[in-house]
């Protein structure tokens, strides 16, 4: 295929810094690759001169295959790979680093669980707590900011400090480095030695840099010293495109690129060769509202198409119904399944459409990990009580819900393997009170036993009392009550259809089963209809795209609270919808939980004539 004049003046750009905005399915990739063929085979500049930066290793290899198929089979010198590739070889020379100093995950969250222990805090969630407090320490380092100022949405001030202070001191007693530790560390070495970063920006004459508006500060201020003094840095990106702000990529910098680099070439790449122009018209008339972006003129340069379909659907099932009766049509009109997405927002949203092509045997694949929501502790609480409904209850069981609500029962009222009200009666023998909470809470789970799955929530959310429970939970540990009930209102809906409790507990036997065997099959089966979240999406192209439960509180997600939180939302919605080639259609619920739900202000976008 041969460049565009916007492509063709971007390969043959000459010296001096470069900025390239490249929308959706604009080329990019051949643009670079081209360039790099330009500079070789117009400018004389030898391959080994020139390095070419991405975000992932299967972008580098991409660009590899790409630029040696252009250039006759070739497998030239240049250096390509990502940031902390490339910084990490710089480290291997300078100090002779090896795989050994490379800190694991596995030791990452070992010795944070160790550190988070010591500080007797109680925690919701160890493994989302971890998680996130790993991420906090990771924006410190690729941001270079002061622990010291840094406030943490995880914790107390002092509590993170005392981690981040215990994790870095353990990390350097074994003699180890993170990932963030590698961009620190040359950024160290860079500015501490000039000698060496002379030798290296010789070495690397020509820097190339894809998916530009994913970069952090860090990384921009390495790169920028590798660079200097010529400055032939060429970077490619869209800063419409930047979704990784909770990962602390600052698409702000390729607005800094061009103050720092005043004389710099700005080179748009503004025909999209994916989509149709109808998914490329209205995709513009979300993103035209965010404020903060490069002003771009885009245009499709294939037809019209399809009308962008929005469907509006009374609930999460009825959504799901819908979905599987559109994939079967596109499936009957000779699109393959992998030519078909489904795209959400979070993982959870997911469930209903999984359930349903589990039953009606519809291959599908996964991206991601999909969380089970069965592990979730409240369902966890559910199936405890319903165990002791029917008369199947281990020890296990009594302890996890004894005091949920709170009924002050000690664990040693416990004694045996297989425990009985009537030996919490024994135990408790000479306090008439607590006779008669036992009493009630035996009357409670017999209760349960009558009841079909669903009206068997409702009694243990109201009658029971596990609503207060939960209100109370959240509370003394400083968390979102609506996270909470969110989860058990998934619970319960998805409840609905079981007549009975042994149902219920078939049920979630099969569907975990079922998460387990697609985790497995998640990195080698290729075949079926792709599931994933919007961020998963991004960089992939599809025939058919269904984006699903485009509501407030979904996209934009309930926690962007700020202006520059619903841009990223914005953005990601736009990533979603520029996934598609040929036909995109986007749902939105009227119900979720049994509560009213209200379509995304991008759908409202979408639908605005004005």
């Amino acid at each position: 295929m041969s460049l565009n004049q916007a492509q063709k003046k971007a390969a043959a750009h000459a010296e001096g810094p470069c900025l390239v905005l490249a929308g959706p399915g604009s080329g990019k990739t051949m643009t670079i690759v081209n360039r790099i063929k330009y500079l070789i085979e117009k400018r004389k500049v030898k391959p080994e001169q020139i390095l070419v930066v991405t975000f992932t290793r299967f972008a580098a290899s991409e660009m590899r295959s790409r630029l040696c198929s252009l250039m006759g089979r070739r497998d030239l010198p240049v250096t390509m790979g990502t940031f902390h590739g490339i910084y990490y070889g710089i480290l291997k020379w300078a100090y002779r680093m090896g795989t050994e100093n490379i800190l694991s995950e596995n030791e990452k969250y070992q010795i944070l669980r160790g550190v988070v222990s010591e500080q007797k805090m109680e925690v919701f969630d160890e493994e989302d707590f971890l998680k996130d407090i790993a991420a906090e320490i990771g924006k410190i380092k690729n941001n270079r900011l002061d622990v010291e100022e840094f406030v943490s949405e995880k914790c107390s001030a002092d509590a993170f400090r005392n981690i981040y202070r215990g994790f870095e001191e353990r990390r350097k007693q074994l003699r180890k480095i993170d990932f963030d530790d590698m961009l620190v560390l040359c950024y160290e070495l860079f500015r501490s030695r000039p000698d060496v970063l002379a030798m290296w920006q010789k070495k690397f004459r020509y820097i190339l840099i894809d998916e530009f508006q994913d970069i952090n500060r860090i990384q921009y201020d390495v790169i920028r010293m590798l660079a200097a003094p010529e400055d032939n840095l060429f970077v490619v990106g869209d800063d419409d495109q930047a979704i990784y702000g909770f990962r602390g990529a600052d698409s702000g910098l390729m607005f800094r690129f061009l103050e720092d680099y005043p004389g710099a070439e700005q080179i748009l790449l503004g025909m999209n060769y994916r989509s149709s122009g109808n998914i490329v018209t209205n995709s513009l008339k979300v993103i035209c509202n965010n404020e903060k972006r490069f002003d771009k003129d885009l245009k499709a340069v294939r037809e019209k198409g399809a009308c962008l379909h929005v469907q509006e659907l009374k609930d999460p099932n009825e959504e799901a119904e819908y979905v599987l009766d559109e994939i079967l049509k596109r499936i009957r009109d000779g699109i393959r399944p992998e030519e078909i997405a489904v795209l959400f927002r979070i993982h959870t949203d997911a469930r209903p459409l999984v359930e349903i092509l589990t039953e009606k045997r519809i291959p599908f694949q996964m991206r991601e990990h999909l969380p089970n929501i069965y592990d979730h502790f409240i369902a966890k609480d559910i199936r405890a009580y319903f165990s002791l409904a029917l008369g199947n209850g281990r020890r296990q069981d009594f302890l996890q819900v004894m005091n949920r609500p709170k009924r002050y029962l000690g664990r040693d009222c416990l004694s045996s393997a297989q425990p009985s009200f009537e030996e919490m009666r024994k135990f408790y023998c000479d306090k008439d009170w607590m006779i008669d909470r036992i009493d009630q809470f035996e009357w409670d789970v017999k209760m349960l036993k009558k009841m079909a799955p669903y009206a068997a929530i409702r009694f243990i959310r109201k009658r029971i009392g596990y609503d207060d429970y939960l209100k109370d939970y959240a509370f003394t540990r400083h968390i979102n009550k609506a996270d909470l009930t969110e989860i058990l209102a998934e619970i319960e809906e998805a409840s609905r259809p079981f007549q009975t409790i042994e149902e219920w507990f078939d049920h979630v036997r099969e569907y975990t089963e079922m998460l387990r065997k697609k985790e497995k099959e998640r990195s080698t089966v290729q075949e079926g209809v792709r599931l994933m979240t919007l961020h998963a999406a991004k960089g992939l192209e599809f025939d058919t795209v269904f984006l699903i439960e485009a509501n407030e509180g979904r996209i934009p997600y309930k926690k962007a609270r700020t202006e520059a939180e619903t841009e990223e939302e914005r953005r990601l919605f736009y990533v979603g919808m520029t996934r598609a080639k040929n036909l995109l259609r986007i749902c939105y619920v009227k119900t979720k939980n049994g509560k009213d739900t209200d379509p995304s202000r991008f759908v409202e976008e979408l639908l605005d004539n004005s």
